[in-house]
């Protein structure tokens, strides 16, 4: 198949497509974007037959920054007719063999979801068909590639598969996150999804445990406190504002009324620090660096505001830079990973990881 299809936040197509052209010439795949404002997808369609193929392969969903979910998309089938939609789309998946899951899906746009309810309809009979060709199993099998069938409108949809190895394992990429009642903030979301993206479950008991000491530079009135908080953290909690009293009453959180861009921490031992401070990317970017060479912290995770233009240059450029000047001060071993969550409206969140390979006592 020639070409990527990838989900992204309405409104960021644009930066979905300057960042899949780019990294795809980095992997020497030629192809040009297809996008629409407002469509929440972008299609790379490649040069070469095989193009679609390589990307799924080769380039790790995980190092997107404004993809949700991609999968390698046969060309836009229309008219797809009403009293049979199955027929053509079995066919159109005819090269793929015994994958271990389908997905009938929309992009997130409020007139996609209107096909919402069509979709899961339509999955029990198609999924059917799938197996009599032989193109889905009669088990779902986790490790086999998922086909991905997305509708972007009544009678047309792209269909394809993607590697269950790089994708996401939530439909159209979206984690279904519930508020909780006590929260402080419909913030509180960010973090949570962020901890899941960031730090694979089998690995969340050791890096996200009870006990362990945070800090929130920015932290009224107590969104990501609260995440911190329900998992057995103690927090300090540095904000010049209010922090919500049932938080404070926990215990586990003491309050500094101070700058978080002049705060130091008492204690050298902070394993989490996070920050949602609403600022200068630039300015954040500078506080994490001052932060991780001092090495006052193992985890970061922080959010970088976006400008109105150039959104994508600008945090290319931060993160190019900070990884830079951490090398410049001796800081040689950290991770970076940097996504437009689903709970993000106009900014990234940013997980830097120093040591990965070491370690926390």
């Amino acid at each position: 198949m020639k070409n990527l299809f990838l989900f992204c936040r309405a409104g960021f197509e644009k930066e979905c497509a300057a960042e899949i052209q780019q990294r795809a010439a980095e992997l020497n795949v030629g192809g040009f974007v297809k996008a629409n404002n407002n469509d929440a997808y972008v299609v790379f369609q490649g040069f070469e037959d095989d193009a679609a193929e390589a990307l799924v392969k080769q380039l790790p969903l995980a190092s997107l920054i404004f993809a949700r979910q991609m999968f390698a998309a046969s060309d836009l089938l229309v008219d797809l007719p009403e009293n049979d939609r199955v027929t053509p789309i079995v066919a159109a998946l005819s090269d793929v063999s015994k994958a271990g899951e389908l997905r009938v899906e929309t992009p997130d746009t409020n007139e996609a979801k209107e096909l919402s309810a069509f979709c899961r309809k339509f999955t029990v009979p198609l999924r059917q068909h799938l197996k009599k060709a032989g193109s889905l199993l009669a088990q779902e099998n986790p490790k086999r590639p998922i086909i991905h069938v997305c509708f972007v409108g009544p009678g047309r949809a792209y269909v394809g598969y993607s590697y269950s190895n790089n994708s996401s394992p939530h439909f159209m990429g979206i984690p279904r996150l519930r508020m909780a009642a006590d929260a402080p903030s419909r913030s509180s979301l960010k973090l949570d999804e962020a901890f899941g993206q960031f730090v694979p479950k089998e690995e969340q008991e050791e890096r996200i445990r009870s006990g362990m000491n945070s800090v929130d530079l920015g932290a009224c009135p107590g969104g990501w406190t609260y995440q911190l908080v329900r998992r057995g953290m103690f927090v300090s909690a540095v904000d010049n504002g209010p922090m919500d009293e049932k938080l404070m009453q926990t215990g586990q959180v003491k309050h500094f009324r101070e700058d978080g861009f002049r705060f130091e921490p008492q204690r050298k031992n902070i394993y989490w620090l996070v920050c949602d401070m609403v600022e200068k990317p630039a300015r954040v970017a500078e506080l994490i660096e001052a932060w991780a060479i001092n090495g006052w912290f193992k985890e970061a995770i922080f959010n970088l505001k976006l400008p109105m233009k150039s959104r994508y240059k600008e945090v290319i450029a931060i993160l190019e830079t900070m990884q830079t000047i951490l090398k410049e001060n001796g800081v040689t071993d950290f991770k970076v990973q940097c996504k437009h969550l689903y709970h993000d409206r106009d900014e990234v969140t940013v997980h830097l990881w120093l040591r990965p390979n070491t370690a926390w006592n």
